[in-house]
């Protein structure tokens, strides 16, 4: 009856008119999706999980935005390389971008992901159809996407606008790198932002792709072929 009488609260809220009630409304949500999210993660603990379990990021986490861009042809490769667009991660990396997420929903952002675990098979596709090891893993070595352990993110707000980041997602050229300076201060300012808390958060950078963040230690996970079923 508690949670009935909050969720009612919380449409009130979100129906006001004053953009200060609105963000309140949006606070108090992602209050709840919090506390929802921990009761997942005891639930997977009561389970056994094993923190290297793949879990659907979707299930867990309530705060976030998606756009699979592999699964549609809004990519680099021009095709589509999978069959639905579901985020699947090892249950540690989850956790750690839960952990992420939380800090950045304070400060009135959420974490939007482009790309989480691949199955190598989808990795052999692209190395088919780009075989560059500057812009593809080669799948003899496998990545870190196919580990489980890597995420390809960016920032938006409460209402799943981009924060400038300065480029595209896959935009393959300098501009793209941590290091980079050539840019607005808004722009170095937003990638500061999502490094740091990705970094406090328990990820490591990529020079070249300031969107792409893995899980510390993430390569001691192996590569993994698993695939998920798509509900049509």
């Amino acid at each position: 009856m508690k949670y009935s009488l909050l969720i009612l609260c919380l449409t009130f809220l979100t129906a006001c008119k004053n953009p200060k009630e609105a963000v309140y409304s949006d606070a108090l949500l992602s209050n709840t999706n919090y506390i929802e999210e921990n009761a997942t993660l005891l639930d997977a603990a009561k389970m056994n999980l094993s923190d290297t379990t793949f879990v659907n990021l979707k299930e867990y986490g309530k705060d976030f935005f998606y756009d699979m861009k592999y699964a549609t042809a809004d990519n680099f490769l021009k095709t589509q390389v999978y069959d639905c667009p579901e985020c699947y991660l090892r249950l540690k990396t989850v956790k750690a971008l839960m952990k992420a997420n939380q800090e950045f929903v304070k400060l009135g952002y959420k974490i939007k992901v482009y790309d989480c675990y691949r199955p190598l098979d989808v990795q052999k596709k692209m190395w088919a159809i780009v075989n560059n090891p500057t812009y593809v893993a080669d799948p003899a070595k496998g990545s870190i996407h196919n580990r489980g352990g890597a995420v390809d993110i960016t920032l938006t707000d409460y209402s799943g606008n981009e924060l400038d980041m300065g480029t595209s997602f896959d935009h393959f050229g300098p501009e793209a790198a941590h290091d980079y300076k050539n840019l607005s201060a808004e722009v170095i300012a937003n990638r500061k932002l999502l490094k740091t808390i990705m970094q406090k958060s328990g990820f490591k950078t990529f020079a070249s792709e300031w969107w792409h963040y893995n899980l510390a230690n993430a390569s001691t996970m192996p590569v993994s072929n698993f695939t998920w079923d798509c509900k049509k």
